[in-house]
């Protein structure tokens, strides 16, 4: 923000800002976090903060707070005020990395009273890191369902090369074989055919969303894996369905605990923040 980085930390799905960095530079800013806690309206707005997100909030810790607010006497750091209140708005972590953290809604309000201009500028680039996070997670997301999709290919490829040969059926017939190879699949990893699917989410399904869009990042890695094996036990001969839905099934539920033991989903969170292109090829 102009010239100067300013660190976002991620708790518990939610945005803080660092506070210590944004006055870096200033004159006395080092203590500008301390002057801003003692004023009366911003002992106020943090409270309200609070309670409205807050309900684990010590109200009457508060209201202590806030009648000793104004005084010359007062004075209030943000570890003390946690400690104090119970409060969740700001975060104060000694250290290398430490420094004074506040959810984004108090660290725009804290730009304000330290420079508008500044905090103009510190919603703007929190908003193209936002559109920039978003773009990374779409393409990650991406991925994988093209990956799905390619492997959809192979196994389909397969059914029409070594079973359809067997049987003299109509298009008809052959579009109801396939739709069976996959909703195999769909039963084996969601547990639900996609009809199934629609049926118990009439919202998504108005939104024009389908259950594999629906599906984690660890669903769709063993969808893609279950059609690539299928599609390799139609080619080595074993065309009877209900004999590959065995195999299909264990190696699902096998994979699926691992990926679940591994929190895969939480790891390519991490690898998006990364920002290093080579994950997103």
């Amino acid at each position: 923000v102009l010239d100067k980085a300013i660190n976002v930390r991620r708790v518990d799905s939610e945005d803080y800002i660092c506070l210590t960095d944004m006055v870096k530079g200033i004159e006395n800013g080092a203590s500008l976090v301390e002057k801003w806690l003692r004023n009366k309206n911003t002992v106020e707005f943090l409270g309200i903060w609070e309670t409205l997100n807050n309900p684990n909030f010590d109200t009457g810790a508060y209201n202590e707070i806030f009648n000793q607010s104004g005084l010359n006497r007062f004075a209030l750091s943000a570890k003390q005020w946690v400690e104090k209140t119970n409060a969740i708005g700001l975060i104060a972590q000694a250290g290398r990395y430490g420094g004074t953290y506040a959810h984004k809604d108090i660290a725009f309000e804290f730009g304000s009273w330290v420079n508008p201009t500044f905090k103009l500028y510190l919603i703007k680039e929190y908003q193209n890191l936002n559109n920039l996070l978003a773009d990374k997670r779409l393409k990650e997301w991406d991925v994988r369902r093209v990956l799905s999709k390619a492997n959809y290919v192979l196994q389909t490829d397969a059914v029409k090369n070594h079973v359809l040969g067997k049987y003299s059926f109509r298009k008809l017939k052959e579009a109801w074989i396939y739709a069976t190879e996959a909703d195999a699949l769909n039963l084996i990893v969601f547990g639900s055919t996609a009809k199934q699917w629609e049926k118990e989410h009439p919202d998504l399904k108005r939104q024009g969303l389908n259950m594999r869009d629906a599906a984690t990042i660890s669903q769709l890695a063993v969808l893609s894996n279950m059609e690539a094996l299928n599609a390799e036990l139609i080619k080595q001969g074993m065309t009877d369905l209900q004999q590959r839905k065995q195999i299909l099934h264990k190696a699902a539920k096998e994979q699926m605990a691992r990926f679940n033991t591994a929190d895969v989903a939480n790891k390519f969170s991490k690898l998006e923040h990364l920002g290093n292109p080579k994950y997103l090829k």
